[in-house]
């Protein structure tokens, strides 16, 4: 006979994701063994088993679920019919909000997503690029230009992205800069930057 799950399995699921996201990310995913992962979450290694088979699906429903969050937010805060400044700055917002409570998700994906199975980096990287692909749009209509551009258009994007990926190494919620700040500078930096570049090439 099957056995039934616990009416609290998704929410003790999650706990597990959320507690295994900051040992892997404190002290690296090849460093924590899952006797490491059972007592940092609290439970005995017998249960973790039940949620989870081994690191590798630990770390791919971190990630995931990161990135599905990421998305969800990127694809509710695009809207074409905005001015292109105010369009990329709402993605940028919708970026950083979705970095408030993800640090450790956030490095963990940066730091370990490599470690996983070629399939299911594939599956991820898949979630990044469609992220990339909403920003890179945005910033494609700051200026007409930018649609022949394509070889300028990647550094941007990707320049923009590195701004935000990294901010974690320095940015403090108590700090002088609120986020709304920093998406506000991240922006007029691109779009400075783009015209910049655009008028030097001319």
């Amino acid at each position: 006979m099957a056995r039934t799950r616990a009416a609290n399995y998704d929410e003790k699921r999650q706990a597990i994701l959320k507690r295994a996201a900051e040992v892997f990310s404190q002290e690296g995913f090849d460093r924590a063994s899952m006797s490491r992962l059972a007592q940092a979450c609290g439970v005995s290694k017998a249960l973790l088993y039940h949620y989870y088979t081994g690191k590798d699906e630990l770390l791919f429903d971190i990630i995931g679920g990161h990135l599905e969050e990421l998305s969800a937010l990127v694809d509710g805060a695009d809207d074409a019919t905005l001015p292109t400044e105010e369009r990329l700055l709402a993605l940028v917002t919708a970026i950083l909000e979705g970095y408030r409570d993800a640090t450790h998700e956030h490095r963990v994906q940066i730091n370990a997503l490599s470690q996983l199975p070629d399939a299911q980096q594939e599956e991820l990287r898949g979630l990044e690029r469609h992220l990339v692909g909403v920003v890179a749009r945005a910033i494609e209509g700051l200026d007409p230009r930018l649609a022949g551009e394509k070889a300028l258009l990647k550094p941007l994007t990707m320049s923009l992205f590195g701004m935000l990926n990294w901010h974690y190494m320095w940015f403090r919620p108590e700090g002088p800069m609120t986020r709304q700040d920093y998406a506000r500078m991240a922006t007029t930096i691109t779009v400075a930057g783009a015209k910049a570049v655009l008028e030097k090439g001319a």
